[in-house]
């Protein structure tokens, strides 16, 4: 899959199915703006900018991303690239990641999911294949990931 991006009237929504999980953030965080079952699924137009951004700055795989049309700024990263491991799951960064996809391309991304049970169709990528093959490693909790997405990058 290729991104996709919806563009709204002060800020442009990309998604990339390939790395999202379904993982529901955005659905949950802005249910007027993200709604799996409307095609298409993003309305950025129905919250503010901000609002928005917020949410997909929540994102824990980097599956969607945004662009701010207003003059301010995009996603802030720090000059730290952070790893988590996660429990019984995926390698979690957070930083400006360039990662390099199967066909030679590179992608600039403040966040990705990585895989660490070597099981993934989309590879580098963690595609959820560690749950059905029964991967088990130690880690930070999916929580405590996603508290950490939600505390400004380091400066």
């Amino acid at each position: 899959m290729t991104r996709r991006t919806y563009r709204a009237t002060v800020v442009e929504v990309s998604f990339d199915g390939d790395f999202s999980i379904h993982a529901t953030e955005c659905v949950r965080g802005l249910p007027a703006v993200f709604d799996r079952e409307r095609r298409p699924w993003v309305f950025a137009d129905n919250a503010t900018a901000e609002e928005v951004s917020a949410v997909i700055e929540h994102c824990p795989r980097g599956a969607l991303q945004y662009r701010r049309l207003d003059g301010e700024p995009n996603e802030p990263t720090g000059p730290v690239t952070t790893v988590t491991a996660v429990e019984d799951g995926p390698l979690a960064l957070r930083g400006d990641l360039v990662v390099r996809h199967e066909d030679g391309t590179h992608e600039r991304l403040p966040r990705a999911a990585l895989c660490r049970c070597g099981q993934s169709k989309n590879k580098p990528f963690c595609d959820n294949s560690h749950l059905e093959a029964g991967f088990q490693a130690p880690g930070a909790t999916r929580a405590q990931v996603l508290f950490d997405l939600a505390r400004p990058a380091d400066p």
